[in-house]
């Protein structure tokens, strides 16, 4: 049996999140019809480092399955591609040690999140970012993003609806932003992230931008435990996930 890692790209916009799921469109089920074309008709069940909700996308999204095909990497790239729909591409394939698991040797994940800065809707870039027409200081949000760095407890930063047990620190190695004309590009890396964890920080970093909270009162909302207290969840469309890091690749 070979296991066979693969790195993915997908626009988010027609998928309802990466996790396989029943009567609806998935990442993960356009997948699995592939290989199971490929295994003539056999099931073959993949895992990936982790979870997209619908609407958002991936540059480097990567799952990992068994096969007993031998193929190289150049035909398996070719073969799927050749099955998968517009809006999913395979980047890369490779054969990787069979102790290996994509979603727990995940050593880093990096996310990205796009602001569209201007009054006037874009009706071309709608899925792509998040139009806010509101005027920003982001000076201010730079400060306080700075301050999301090192590890917490993000239980503020998370949703309530969230499944995971057990701690809710994280260590978060990057939180940054950066303005080029009217776009605003937000980068956090990290060992993990709580769900819709992104989407509030940067919400809350937005609250910041506009005066409505100062960036010494970020420590205090860690303290508070209670996700009232933070930002909006920003939506989905200017996800993205970038990157995933492995321990092998450190």
């Amino acid at each position: 049996m070979t296991k066979i890692k693969c790195v993915i790209s997908y626009d988010g916009t027609n998928f309802s999140g990466m996790q396989i799921q029943p009567r609806t469109r998935t990442v993960e089920g356009e997948i699995n019809k592939a290989l199971r074309k490929i295994h003539k008709g056999e099931p073959v069940r993949i895992f990936s480092s982790g979870r997209t909700d619908a609407g958002v996308h991936a540059k480097g999204q990567t799952f990992h399955f068994e096969t007993d095909y031998k193929l190289t990497r150049a035909e398996w790239k070719r073969a799927l591609n050749t099955l998968l729909p517009s809006d999913l591409h395979v980047n890369d394939t490779r054969e990787v040690n069979t102790s290996f698991h994509a979603r727990f040797d995940a050593a880093e994940k990096e996310y990205r999140y796009y602001i569209l800065n201007e009054q006037e809707r874009d009706v071309f870039q709608q899925n792509y970012v998040y139009q806010y027409p509101y005027e920003l200081n982001i000076k201010k949000m730079q400060q306080a993003a700075g301050l999301f760095e090192g590890a917490h407890d993000f239980t503020t930063f998370s949703s309530a609806k969230a499944e995971t047990t057990g701690s809710k620190v994280r260590t978060l190695y990057e939180v940054s932003c950066y303005q080029g004309g009217s776009r605003i590009e937000f980068i956090l890396r990290g060992d993990g992230f709580l769900y819709n964890m992104v989407r509030i920080i940067v919400g809350t970093l937005l609250d910041v931008g506009r005066g409505k909270l100062n960036p010494s009162e970020i420590a205090e909302l860690f303290n508070k435990h209670d996700r009232q207290c933070a930002g909006d969840t920003v939506p989905p469309q200017g996800l993205y996930l970038w990157e995933v890091t492995y321990k092998e690749d450190l």
